[in-house]
């Protein structure tokens, strides 16, 4: 045993998780035609979604993990256009077209970047309602911005399927693993696809992404070792997320249970403006599902009036309630 114990110190000692994090500021950060220009220089692709006349909202979209802009709202773009809502959304680092693709930016990176991004959208739109929108690891994404010392400059936020799942939610064992696997063999990869996850009902999209070289095929176990980190870093913010917000998950999400969803909605600081809707057929990519007409229509409803009653019924009357 104690030898064991002494090989496994020298095997984590060995490695350490890679981290492509933001290198030293070399510019002022900018909204070039079709990235978003960080401080160090990286170019951080978007897309843009705009209605025809001015927009009466911008939505800026924070997409989830191994997922990328196009994917994320090119699908559910033309229900929020032809209602006047503009709607952005851009390659995180190490996701899509962004630099560092497959490897873990570092948390503090990703929270950076979405201040920063929601900032120059701010600019170019003064005046203008500003909407962040997450889904699955965005949300994480946006916890953690919402709460640092320097919040970005919004209205609100749209929280899709909140993957806030840090390490005492998935157990000692699996912590103990990942802990372990992270600093002796980082590098080693996965295919992101398990045969008992449908994370929507919308098998023609599924198959769009599978044939898109942009979406991550591969995983490194160093960059689950960093998601997890950043959901520790969700968990702990939640206390102080002041919102105001719209929290919206299905009852089929074989990715983010119920149960984790509840635990977040507890832990988020009491008395915030917090709603919830709750879709018993939602899977976890709501807004690419074949109800997601619905899910939209209840996004535009909230964005005009934080108080309204949602169109499709699905708000939970407490934000501690178990979904029927």
């Amino acid at each position: 045993m104690r030898l064991l114990l002494i090989l496994l110190v020298l095997l984590v000692g060995a490695c350490a998780p890679v981290i492509l994090g933001a290198g030293p500021a070399v510019t002022e950060p900018s909204l070039g035609g079709d990235a978003f220009i960080m401080a160090d220089g990286a170019r951080l692709p978007f897309r843009a979604w705009l209605p025809a006349g001015e927009p009466v909202a911008i939505v800026l979209g924070v997409h989830g993990f191994g997922d990328y802009s196009v994917n994320y709202l090119d699908i559910p773009a033309p229900l929020f256009t032809q209602r006047g809502v503009a709607l952005y959304a851009y390659d995180q680092r190490g996701f899509g077209a962004a630099p560092n693709r497959g490897f873990w930016p570092g948390s503090g990176t990703l929270v950076a970047d979405a201040i920063e991004v929601a900032r120059l959208l701010r600019a170019r739109h003064p005046g203008v309602p500003l909407y962040l929108m997450g889904e699955s690891m965005g949300v994480a994404v946006l916890i953690v911005a919402a709460t640092s010392a320097s919040p970005p400059p919004v209205d609100g936020y749209i929280l899709q399927s909140p993957a806030v799942r840090g390490r005492q939610a998935i157990g000692p064992i699996l912590s103990g693993l990942l802990e372990a696997a992270g600093h002796t063999v980082p590098s080693l990869s996965f295919r992101n696809s398990a045969s008992n996850i449908r994370p929507t009902d919308n098998m023609e999209a599924m198959r769009r992404w599978s044939r898109d070289p942009l979406t991550t095929k591969e995983i490194r176990v160093d960059a689950i070792y960093g998601l997890v980190g950043l959901m520790d870093e969700a968990v702990a913010a939640l206390p102080r997320f002041r919102g105001p917000a719209l929290v919206l998950y299905g009852g089929r999400d074989d990715l983010v249970p119920d149960s984790v969803v509840r635990r977040t909605l507890r832990a988020m600081q009491p008395g915030a403006p917090v709603r919830v809707a709750f879709y018993p057929e939602g899977f976890h990519l709501l807004l690419r599902d074949h109800e997601r007409a619905k899910v939209a229509d209840d996004i535009l409803a909230w964005m005009q009036n934080h108080d309204a009653a949602l169109p499709s019924g699905a708000e939970l009357t407490r934000r501690e309630e178990t979904p029927p």
